[in-house]
């Protein structure tokens, strides 16, 4: 057996995303190990101290470090280089300059709400995050960069100018009135599952409906912030897992001696839908009833035949109906529709390639292959590959 590397993780163990992360490190470690884990104290077990964030291990036999910036505290910065060890940054307000940095890929996650927000006929759009975070702004770009190009534009929200320690309480009566300013319905995107949980309550405040006036996607898919908010909330999740994977195996090549030469990019998998988007903001009652029988049917194999059944219009008039109010055609609302369920199963479960193409009542595998790779721009197996632990 060869040396036990000594790793400093200096995480928030609260978050889900920081624990998924962990989850990915610990089982590179288990592969690739054996290695000797040193964290920061709970905080129910600390005591008041003076001593550097790093001094109670003076990182002495530390042979690499796992941090979270979550403040830009300089002091610890300066530790981090000071101690020339291999270490990876994961930067909420800015990146940290001269060691390898853990992004998001860029603009990719407001992206995803945005397009998973028009789909559902929203033609009003607003977000919600902070001003001085890295990662909500690089959301809100996505987001607003996606509804534009789709010709719309997007309200985003303006922190108060107040002191920062303004509390929950004052601050929603700010946010009630600013989210009854709003054109509705509208879709809205907030920068994360905390903020997003906050906004269903200033809804309830300013006597909105969610999700009828106001349809709301968090980020990051923490289960028991979703699940706990008043109404469960939808919410783009996050391949972290796979970097926290990545991470790891970056950090084990530093302590090797190799340098440095690549960084860690976190990616959107798809989109958990909850009750705080279950709606369909269509003005169109004929397209709105059509998209709602493809949606309850994304696991059958159903053609447009199908679908025609159970209308009174013609197919011309519908088709014309869907490319003027969704912008493409009904067929490729369906195959939209069932390769997003397809890209759930192959990121959320263990079923194989086979067994998924089973499930959707595909006879065989080359049909789903073919479809998966046009609307996704990858086979099934490559999509698993980059968003699940191999």
């Amino acid at each position: 057996m060869g040396e036990v590397r000594k790793v400093l993780l200096l995480m928030d163990k609260s978050r889900a995303s920081d624990r998924d992360i962990l989850r990915g490190i610990s089982q590179y470690s288990q592969i690739h190990g054996p290695w000797k884990y040193f964290r920061n104290y709970p905080q129910y077990h600390s005591r008041p101290s003076r001593k550097k964030p790093l001094s109670r291990m003076d990182v002495k036999g530390i042979h690499g470090i796992i941090t979270v910036m979550h403040e830009l505290n300089e002091n610890l910065i300066q530790q981090v280089r000071a101690a020339r060890l291999p270490v990876i940054v994961i930067p909420t307000r800015r990146n940290i300059a001269g060691v390898p940095n853990v992004f998001e890929e860029k603009e990719a996650v407001g992206k995803m709400a945005a397009e998973y927000l028009l789909n559902l006929g929203f033609r009003h759009f607003a977000f919600c995050g902070f001003e001085n975070l890295c990662w909500s702004q690089s959301r809100c770009e996505g987001f607003c960069r996606t509804i534009e190009k789709a010709g719309f534009t997007v309200h985003v929200y303006q922190e108060p100018k107040i002191p920062a320690n303004l509390s929950w309480e004052k601050e929603s009566l700010y946010l009630a009135g600013w989210l009854r300013s709003l054109p509705m319905p509208v879709g809205l995107m907030a920068c994360n599952d905390d903020r997003g949980q906050l906004v269903i309550e200033a809804c309830t405040q300013a006597g909105l409906l969610v999700p009828e006036q106001v349809a709301v996607i968090g980020v990051d898919n923490d289960e028991l912030i979703c699940d706990l908010a008043d109404i469960p909330l939808s919410s783009v999740a996050m391949d972290f897992e796979k970097a926290g994977y990545e991470i790891a195996r970056l950090l084990d090549e530093m302590m090797s001696g190799q340098p440095a030469r690549r960084q860690i990019l976190m990616k959107p998998t798809h989109i958990v839908a909850r009750q705080s988007t279950d709606v369909i903001a269509i003005e169109d009652a004929e397209v709105a009833d059509a998209v709602r029988f493809i949606r309850n049917h994304a696991k059958s194999q159903i053609h447009v035949n199908d679908l025609m059944k159970t209308v009174t219009l013609s197919r011309r008039t519908l088709e014309m109906k869907f490319r003027k109010v969704l912008g493409h055609t009904i067929h490729e609302e369906i195959m939209r529709v069932r390769m997003e369920q397809i890209a759930w199963m192959l990121t959320e479960t263990n079923l194989s390639i086979s067994q998924i193409a089973l499930s959707m009542g595909y006879p065989n595998l080359t049909p789903i292959w073919r479809s998966f790779r046009k609307e996704k721009g990858m086979t099934p197996l490559q999509y698993r590959k980059l968003h699940r632990i191999q």
